[in-house]
């Protein structure tokens, strides 16, 4: 892996913008990121940089509606990095525009979390939500994201949570 992009991967939506392109195209850069298992509709991956072992768990959405103009790859990561004390990092990439200063609103088991959003990427809120947040996403069966596109049109998207705790147990394991 390039310097460049192990410096990239320290921040999740840059990681997630890399490691998507790489894991959908099959670069030869994304041999280092090793696929623990597939789960359901989820996927659990490790790969390092500079600053120690990253672990993730991935889902794409199983419906955005409506479906925006240049809609690309959506994906929402849960993600460890241990040697900097990060657990549970929510990050999701839309697959289009938020709108300039909105919020978006993540829906999962009854609870709400306010998430603050930039460009096509978004993050909770209040991160120490965080290790709430992923108790409900291995507890619940759908989480529905609700944002605003550049557009101003309200995008909804569902990611089906069948399979995100044993990819939870994976990243669990392998960067405990």
């Amino acid at each position: 892996m390039s310097a460049i992009l192990a410096r990239m991967l320290r921040f999740s939506f840059l990681g997630a913008l890399v490691i998507s392109p790489l894991i959908a195209a099959g670069a030869a850069e994304a041999q280092s990121v090793r696929l623990l298992g597939d789960f359901r509709d989820w996927s659990a991956y490790a790969t390092s940089d500079d600053a120690g072992q990253i672990c993730f768990a991935l889902s794409k959405p199983t419906q955005t509606d409506p479906q925006p103009d240049n809609y690309g790859q959506a994906y929402l990561y849960l993600t460890h990095r241990p040697a900097q004390g990060i657990r549970d990092e929510f990050n999701l990439v839309a697959g289009y525009q938020f709108g300039p200063d909105t919020a978006a609103v993540l829906s999962v088991s009854g609870h709400n979390y306010q998430l603050f959003t930039e460009n096509d990427a978004a993050w909770l809120e209040n991160a120490t939500e965080s290790g709430d947040l992923a108790s409900q996403i291995r507890a619940g069966s759908t989480l529905q994201v609700d944002g605003t596109s550049d557009q101003g049109i309200k995008i909804k998207q569902v990611f089906s949570l069948s399979g995100a705790t044993a990819a939870s147990r994976a990243i669990d394991a392998a960067c405990g």
